[in-house]
């Protein structure tokens, strides 16, 4: 290896090696006529350490060469789940509303922990050719190495008593002696334990590093590009991506860019170009990484920054032909994320953990399709933990069956968020719904307009069916401002609303 640093990477080769070998990954064999093999190959990566915690490493990795396996014959089942980060959100607004303690950890070499049901022969590292690798555990690179993990991570948890919750698989939970909740959430390889007693959570690092090789990161800080920062004195937890907003405007060099208050203009109005496009402007679009530049805006959107739900959703829809004004589009949310990356959520306001809903809907906003715009947002305890907005699946024909279908795709989400607080021990006896349409508030109690809306698809009833029938835990209200609106309309109070949904910059809790 010819490389300035090649002794830190011939390092992390041999730590790599050595955690295969005490992890009884392979044994070898010599090749039987007629096997498929694997390939393999190494993957070297800088991982950014968390401050006073851990340094950068170099970390290098042996993969499997996962293209390479054959259905039916390497593989069959390779889903895999993720804890949601509505999920995360939710634990983040009960450690902050109940004043928990929070905890992180990292499973080392997380894929070579599960067991693999099928016979698998890969090839060794260079300079080999006879002898090859049975695996006997999973490898990073195979197609069902994820699966394999959470199977045993799953199976080890339901063992020690924990339960899981219905509502999310990688929410783990579990009632100590003193009658308080403990809760383990799950990504992968990274882990989030909150309690209310410290020793509580000792006990359970204790337990999984008697199984699994972990490494204890203490208070949690950051996890999956998102910061954690708390102020135990007044009770505050702040949510935010910073440091990944300015690594991705360093990327596309607006780091120096000037900043805008808004991430889209009141007048913009964008939509897909009518006229053939000249081979100019064909080749103009595929120089620019527009698929994945949005896919960037979209995992921060999902993360912790709500106020881009609007943009995100209009900008999302040209990724087959993006033109020079959708890109523009863009560049402007990178503008005003370069003036508020430092902007994220806060928890810990109100210690009454009630689910609140707020759904409203833009009619026919969008130009193409005519299609309208859903929007919903859902506090826990005044802690916005869920938000969405997206075109609607069919034309509304009037602004009562937009708002109508909206409150809907709000119900279903709330049915579940109020499933999921109550696995987790929030009891509360009615769910409330804000909407700011009184005709569809009368639609979802009782069949009016009859010759209005008989056509509207029978899946958007469902909430008329749950409020009449087994539920009976969505109470709806009008009101004279949601803010679900400002996630599907572009509304020029968008600072001010910023600010209402507790959307703050973190200087307050430093």
């Amino acid at each position: 290896m010819d490389h300035i640093e090649a002794d830190k990477w011939i390092l992390a080769m041999k730590e790599e090696m050595e955690s295969l070998q005490k992890n009884q990954t392979w044994k070898l064999v010599k090749l039987p006529k007629g096997r498929h093999v694997v390939g393999c190959k190494w993957i070297f990566k800088r991982k950014p350490g968390i401050p006073g915690v851990e340094p950068l490493r170099y970390k290098a990795r042996l993969v499997a060469k996962g293209f390479s396996q054959k259905e039916g014959v390497d593989f069959n089942e390779i889903f895999s789940p993720v804890v949601r980060h509505t999920s995360i959100r939710v634990l983040l607004a009960l450690v902050a509303c109940q004043d928990l303690e929070l905890e992180q950890l990292d499973v080392k070499t997380a894929f070579l922990h599960g067991r693999l049901e099928e016979d698998i022969l890969m090839k060794q590292p260079e300079g080999f050719v006879k002898i090859v690798c049975q695996l006997q555990k999973s490898l990073y690179g195979l197609k069902q190495s994820p699966r394999q993990w959470y199977k045993r991570f799953d199976t080890f948890m339901i063992n020690k008593g924990f339960n899981k919750s219905p509502y999310d698989c990688c929410v783990y939970h579990k009632k100590v002696e003193d009658g308080s909740m403990i809760y383990l959430l799950l990504y992968v390889d990274d882990i989030l334990i909150a309690a209310k007693n410290k020793s509580e959570i000792q006990n359970l690092k204790a337990l999984l590093s008697g199984e699994f090789d972990m490494k204890n990161l203490g208070a949690a800080k950051r996890i999956l590009g998102m910061e954690i920062y708390r102020d135990r004195s007044q009770k505050k937890l702040f949510h935010c991506q910073k440091d990944y907003i300015q690594k991705i405007l360093h990327r596309l060099g607006m780091h120096n860019a000037k900043p805008l208050s808004t991430p889209m203009s009141v007048k913009e109005k964008l939509k897909n170009v009518p006229h053939p496009i000249c081979q100019t402007e064909q080749n103009n679009a595929l120089q620019v990484p527009y698929a994945s530049v949005v896919g960037r805006l979209m995992y921060t959107m999902v993360c912790t920054r709500p106020n881009l739900a609007y943009a995100v959703s209009v900008v999302s829809r040209y990724l087959n032909q993006p033109q020079k004004e959708h890109w523009q589009a863009i560049k402007r949310i990178f503008r005003y994320l370069r003036g508020t990356s430092d902007i994220g959520l806060i928890y810990g306001t109100n210690t009454n953990c009630c689910l609140t809903g707020y759904s409203d809907a833009d009619y026919a906003a969008d130009l193409d399709g005519r299609k309208s715009i859903t929007g919903y947002a859902f506090t826990l305890g005044s802690c916005l933990v869920s938000w969405k907005a997206t075109l609607q699946s069919s034309v509304a024909l009037s602004t009562t069956e937009a708002e109508y279908m909206a409150l809907t795709e709000a119900a279903k989400e709330g049915i579940w968020l109020k499933g999921l607080i109550s696995d987790l021990g929030v009891k509360q006896e009615h769910a409330l719904i804000f909407c700011d349409s009184l005709s569809a508030i009368c639609l979802a109690k009782d069949q009016v307009h009859h010759e209005r809306t008989k056509h509207i698809d029978a899946r958007y009833h469902f909430i008329k069916s749950e409020k009449e029938s087994r539920f009976r835990k969505l109470t709806l209200f009008t009101t004279q401002l949601t803010c679900s609106q400002k996630l599907s309309l572009r509304a020029s109070s968008f600072t001010a609303w910023t600010c209402s949904m507790l959307i703050v910059g973190n200087s307050s809790l430093r």
